[in-house]
């Protein structure tokens, strides 16, 4: 599989926002994924000659962390968090339903090359458990019927609306915002959300409430004094 010279060229861009070249390994290797689905031998090949590294070293990063991948991706990458906060509020009832719905595993895709499944342990949302991502948006407060519903959409090739964001891209165009690339989506869906600056707002009228506090006590010791 040879990567496209318009993939080239992007990688040629990111290189040069760095001073140094190691710098870009990462988001080089998600150009990688972007062209050819996941992380290659030649996409290791390529990578470790722009950035002056050795292939042992691009490969000790590919092989750590779980965003690249060792085999190639469906058009929609559905994660479905299980960790603790998830797991007891459906998530795991939300990842057997779909494991049975698509006949897939783990880091499997189905055989229309549509949809891939992957257990994810955080997304970082747990104000809106139980949570999923299609492409790494957000899919918030997810039930079995209406996890269904995104597996049906993108098998069907439907648009499918995050929640948090725009619509859900292919995971090439996806790979690419992640590197930086402008996609043009930045005022596309809203990006609000309410729940998860509960707590902020609680501490800002809580301190409020305490300034007031203080401000009475130093009144009445002024008045005392008087």
């Amino acid at each position: 599989m040879a990567i496209a010279e318009t993939t080239r060229a992007q990688m040629r861009e990111v290189l040069d926002r760095y001073p140094r070249k190691r710098s870009a390994l990462m988001p080089l290797l998600h150009l990688v994924q972007a062209d050819e689905g996941f992380i290659t031998p030649e996409g290791v090949t390529l990578v470790a000659e722009l950035v002056e590294l050795t292939e042992a070293e691009v490969t000790a990063v590919s092989s750590f962390y779980t965003m690249y991948l060792k085999r190639q991706s469906g058009r929609v990458r559905v994660g479905v968090c299980i960790n603790s906060l998830c797991a007891v509020l459906g998530g795991d009832e939300i990842w057997d339903a779909l494991v049975d719905h698509c006949g897939t595993g783990n880091n499997q895709t189905t055989d229309d090359g549509a949809v891939t499944l992957e257990r994810i342990e955080c997304q970082a949302a747990c104000t809106h458990a139980p949570v999923m991502t299609a492409n790494w948006e957000f899919l918030d407060d997810m039930t079995v019927e209406k996890a269904k519903q995104v597996v049906d959409d993108a098998r069907a090739g439907r648009p499918i609306q995050s929640t948090r964001g725009p619509a859900v891209r292919s995971f090439a165009d996806a790979e690419r915002t992640i590197v930086g690339v402008d996609d043009g989506l930045v005022a596309d869906g809203d990006h609000r959300d309410d729940r998860i600056l509960a707590g902020l707002r609680l501490a800002q009228q809580n301190g409020d409430a305490e300034r007031s506090a203080e401000a009475e006590r130093r009144g009445a010791q002024t008045v005392k004094g008087n």
